[in-house]
């Protein structure tokens, strides 16, 4: 599948709609990110049940601060709308692979279990 672009309109929806998106926040400028975009890509070649997609964070500056990117690349990984991997840095192929056989292995009802247990103890 082909990487796509997040903006601040179709974020959310994208989030939303798709069961795990690992999204790589990066800016033109930037070296590492240059580095990094063919492991990104070739990975979502790989991972055809996967959405890759990428925030420009010169672009979407909005989306940035909301999530608080302080270094970039900044790789972001979402499983039913759950931020599960959140990390500055690049990263080589066999790590991002590792990082997504992790991510699909979680038993993603015990994860919403434990964030509401974490949400109500927060709460009392």
């Amino acid at each position: 599948m082909a990487v796509i672009e997040l903006t601040q309109a179709n974020f959310e929806s994208t989030i939303q709609n798709n069961d795990v998106v690992v999204v790589d926040f990066w800016a033109p400028w930037c070296g590492p990110c240059r580095g990094f975009a063919p492991i990104f890509e070739a990975a979502a070649e790989k991972h055809a049940n996967i959405v890759f997609a990428k925030v420009n964070t010169e672009v979407e500056q909005e989306l940035a601060g909301f999530f608080q990117i302080r270094s970039i690349p900044t790789l972001m990984v979402f499983r039913e709308q759950v931020i599960l991997y959140s990390e500055s840095g690049s990263l080589p192929a066999h790590a991002l692979d590792g990082l997504i056989e992790q991510v699909m292995g979680l038993d993603m009802a015990q994860v919403h279990k434990d964030i509401a247990e974490q949400q109500t103890q927060s709460q009392a």
